[in-house]
């Protein structure tokens, strides 16, 4: 038996899956399922980053989670509406896939397509990675951008 933290609950926080969910969590730690989260062979994964987009006066602002990767290894596009980052991280040749114990870390190949809600113009970006976040700040097209509309007196 495992021993968890008690955290106390309050009506608000308390859901009616509160307790689904620590079943299936307790279901799936079992044997079987314990030797699926073993290093999976790089052709049977298949990961994202986590990426968040939000907008500015002129300008969409995208950034993605992109840990342990070089920027020559990330690429960036942009075709009309849709921005994708496209990459490899690499696996570390340091270690043996037999002297794993767990590995939770994803490799491979990812592309990861954004649609912003205007289209952006292409001769307009700037990309800046640092401390593992890539961030893509995409100026809005002259036309995408709203217009302010003078209201004439009669």
């Amino acid at each position: 038996m495992v021993m968890q933290r008690w955290t106390p609950r309050t009506p608000r926080t308390w859901s009616p899956f509160d307790e689904m969910d620590r079943l299936a969590n307790e279901g799936f730690a079992g044997w079987p399922f314990r030797m699926m989260w073993r290093r999976l062979p790089a052709e049977d994964v298949c990961w994202a980053p986590a990426v968040e987009m939000y907008e500015k006066d002129d300008h969409f602002i995208i950034r993605a989670e992109l840990p342990g990767m070089k920027k020559e290894d990330i690429d960036i596009s942009v075709t009309g509406d849709t921005l994708t980052i496209k990459g490899e991280r690499q696996a570390s040749e340091e270690v043996s896939d037999e002297d794993y114990y767990r590995c939770e870390m994803c490799y491979g190949d990812f592309s990861r397509a954004i649609t912003m809600p205007a289209a952006g113009d292409p001769k307009k970006i700037d990309a800046s990675y640092e401390d593992g976040i890539l961030e893509v700040k995409v100026l809005k097209a002259e036309e995408a951008k709203p217009k302010k509309i003078q209201i004439k007196a009669k």
